[in-house]
């Protein structure tokens, strides 16, 4: 089954520079030292990846039409509210390691660039699978359903210890047991060692490839064209550290946003497997993934749980 894509070598070739100049600036220029990022900082820039955002989906609505801007629309918030649950692992991760406040955002950076790749390789191996494979469509709407339903049963602990990755490379690279600053790798009496920031984004990297296995055959239910599912999801990971930082001191006050998390994993699940039979509208898609959301959050403001239940975050950001 063929995929039609607006996608050309110049519009990849052009976007990518786009990210690469952006995270350039954001390292280099506006997040040069070091510092512990305040609530004020964070939401500033939540609202500049949200407008920039916005701005492409123009772009997209303008050349290419509004069909596949709303594609692009849906994609973005879908992708937008599962990396909500990133947020919830890496409160835990840097909790667990007692990460220092200033050095979160470095870790999310490095981690978030090489998300950035991995992500790449898994939507282009699964445009190729279903342009190839009709049948894979079932294949991920099962797998959704089947998460979303798990979702709604399963216990928000997490356990950085248990990630294979963290356990081999702690058992082959020599580490050292403290900080260095904002290092991940020191050299003492002629040897390298890892300092304990490596290991937190090696747990980073691995925990959005599990995550990544979720978002984006979800986005494939609204759109099979590679372009839009990677330009919208690297959007919504663009924005994911400064949304961190606005949302680690407040996660647990909305208790039901994982609840509204799975019922939109099941949602876009079912669509796929009815593709063949119905095919439902993007607007109402949309609809369908907001209303759940926003449901979930108001619900959360509404009953409030009866005391704290999310992780504790040291070294928070100072409140401004």
């Amino acid at each position: 089954m063929p995929v039609e894509t607006i996608g050309t070598p110049w519009l990849w070739g052009g976007f990518t520079l786009l990210v690469l100049v952006l995270l350039a600036l954001d390292l280099g220029v506006f997040h040069r030292r070091e510092h512990a990022v305040r609530t004020r900082e964070a939401l500033l820039w939540t609202a500049v990846w949200i407008a920039l955002a916005l701005v492409f989906n123009a772009g997209v609505y303008r050349w290419f039409g509004p069909e596949r801007a709303l594609e692009f629309f849906t994609g973005y918030l879908i992708e937008k509210a599962l990396s909500v649950d990133n947020i919830f692992v890496f409160i835990v991760i840097f909790s667990y390691f007692k990460v220092p406040s200033e050095y979160h955002h470095r870790v999310l950076f490095w981690g978030i660039l090489g998300a950035l790749v991995m992500r790449a390789i898994f939507i282009l191996l699964g445009a190729a699978l279903l342009q190839q494979f009709h049948w894979v469509i079932y294949v991920f709407g099962a797998f959704l359903l089947i998460t979303g339903i798990k979702m709604l049963s399963r216990a928000s602990e997490v356990h950085p210890e248990r990630n294979p990755m963290f356990r081999m490379f702690t058992r082959i690279v020599p580490s050292v047991s403290d900080y260095r600053g904002a290092r991940f790798t020191v050299t003492e009496g002629g040897r390298r060692f890892a300092t304990p920031l490596l290991l937190v984004l090696i747990c980073v990297e691995t925990t959005d490839i599990v995550f990544a296995v979720d978002s984006i055959p979800a986005i494939f239910a609204i759109t099979r064209d590679p372009f839009i599912v990677y330009t919208s999801n690297i959007f919504a990971i663009l924005g994911l550290r400064a949304l961190y930082f606005v949302l680690a001191g407040v996660m647990d006050k909305f208790h039901f946003l994982r609840i509204g998390l799975a019922l939109v994993l099941a949602f876009v699940g079912l669509k796929m497997l009815l593709t063949d039979l119905y095919k439902l509208p993007i607007g109402l898609s949309l609809t369908v993934v907001a209303a759940l959301l926003a449901g979930s959050i108001t619900a959360s403001l509404l009953w409030p749980p009866a005391s704290p239940s999310g992780p504790e975050t040291p070294g928070s950001q100072p409140p401004d």
